[in-house]
């Protein structure tokens, strides 16, 4: 398809994948003039709360700039950056912004503009008349995709048995690392665990002691010790709020838990016995494996980490991966890999928002006429392969090099980088 041709007529895009990835195509597609429907395989109209933090960087803060219509703060800012020792001094510092939101708020945000889905966290915005067709199907799991002529048709499959089809212009892939669309062209291509997991939670900033609360106001604070990465930042609190007072601490805490060993198995363990295989909700983890941890974490953190770890109430697991496909086009560029489902980055680059966002606006630019094809290729597929090789050897020097403190200072700098300022090597823009 010629951009010529979708700058003459409405399309209509299939995305698949309803979270932030999915939900930026469709705004960015939507406030085009094209006609987008997101099938989503989770069961309920909105996806469950996730308690995440997300660092906000600068495409995450573009975007909103670019689409958001609600008139509300979506961040807080931190505007110190600094490492711990074992007892809780700070040996390093730097004055630098950042922005933090949380998921939750980042989701609600973009289902206001996109479907008009009322929230605690937002009031949508009146509809814009020139605005596409924005339609959000949760409960469809998708089975297959063909192309048809012109057309590219859907194959799903509901959570009753329903099965039916859906047919549109071009399909996005935007459904996260485990990719269902992805591994319908790129059954080769499989996500696989780095050897540690990332444990996650937030706690009440008014809920910790004061030296805590000290440390983790407005900052971007890091402790690293051997096999073991911790940070933590304030993320807006209940309903989105930004009130001082009412925000939370967002702690993600870097461990070692080899593959196949009993530590892994326990963590990963449900507290109904299920084995999960990526992500431990919150809520579902068995508390005889969190005390486990808690008692860790008093051993061998700061106590101002120590105490956010034990403290938090409803923890939950995510096991680093890696997955990046060699393609980000196919069935005669019908069909298109954005986000996660392109390439998961490991936590430490603190980019996979950015990626969907910086992959939906360059994306909709080119589908209307402002970026060539090859930009757009160049562009997407520079950053996944650059940021996803930085993401590993960040982890490797955090979980399985004894480093002092400065080397992975200067990779957190270094993951700092604006995107634009980005240098990429051929190999990484290789079409």
């Amino acid at each position: 398809m010629t951009t010529d041709a979708a700058k003459s007529r409405r399309l209509h895009f299939i995305i698949v994948g309803g979270s932030l990835g999915g939900l930026a195509t469709g705004l960015a597609l939507k406030a085009i003039g094209h006609d987008t429907t997101i099938l989503e395989r989770n069961r309920t109209p909105v996806l469950e709360q996730q308690g995440a933090g997300i660092v906000a960087g600068g495409d995450t803060l573009a975007f909103f700039k670019r689409y958001n219509r609600c008139d509300r703060p979506i961040a807080v800012t931190s505007h110190r950056r600094q490492y711990l020792d074992k007892a809780g001094k700070v040996v390093h510092k730097e004055d630098m912004d950042q922005n933090m939101t949380s998921w939750d708020l980042a989701y609600f945000i973009m289902r206001a503009n996109y479907d008009q889905v009322k929230s605690e966290h937002c009031e949508p915005p009146a509809p814009v008349p020139s605005h596409g067709k924005a339609v959000h199907w949760h409960d469809h799991n998708v089975t297959d995709i063909k192309q048809e002529g012109e057309n590219v048709r859907v194959y799903y499959k509901t959570g009753t048995g329903q099965e039916g089809s859906i047919t549109g212009d071009m399909v996005i892939g935007a459904d996260g690392p485990s990719s269902t669309v992805r591994a319908l062209v790129e059954p080769e291509v499989k996500r696989t665990y780095a050897g540690y997991c990332a444990l996650r939670g937030t706690i009440p900033e008014n809920d910790v002691s004061p030296a805590t609360r000290e440390a983790f106001s407005e900052r971007f604070t890091f402790f690293h010790g051997p096999g073991v990465q911790i940070l933590a930042y304030l993320i807006p609190g209940e309903s989105g709020t930004v009130e001082p007072g009412k925000r939370l601490i967002n702690f993600v805490y870097y461990t070692n838990f080899p593959e196949g060993s009993p530590e892994l198995e326990e963590i990963m363990t449900d507290k109904h016995g299920k084995r999960r295989p990526i992500t431990m909700p919150p809520g579902m983890i068995d508390m005889q494996a969190w005390e486990k941890q808690r008692q860790i974490a008093a051993e061998r953190l700061p106590p101002q980490f120590a105490e956010i770890v034990r403290g938090t109430q409803k923890p939950f697991v995510q096991a680093v991966t890696d997955v990046i496909s060699p393609r980000n086009e196919y069935m005669d560029g019908k069909l298109v890999l954005i986000g996660d489902a392109l390439a998961g980055f490991r936590p430490h680059t603190v980019a996979s928002t950015s990626q969907a966002a910086f992959d939906a606006m360059v994306f909709a630019d080119h589908i209307e006429g402002k970026v060539s094809k090859e930009q757009w290729k160049k562009e997407t597929m520079g950053f996944a392969r650059f940021i996803q090789k930085r993401g590993v050897e960040m982890g490797i020097h955090s979980q399985h090099q004894d480093l002092p403190v400065e080397e992975h200072i200067q990779d957190r700098n270094i993951a700092s980088t604006p995107r634009e300022q980005e240098v990429y090597p051929e190999w990484a823009t290789a079409i």
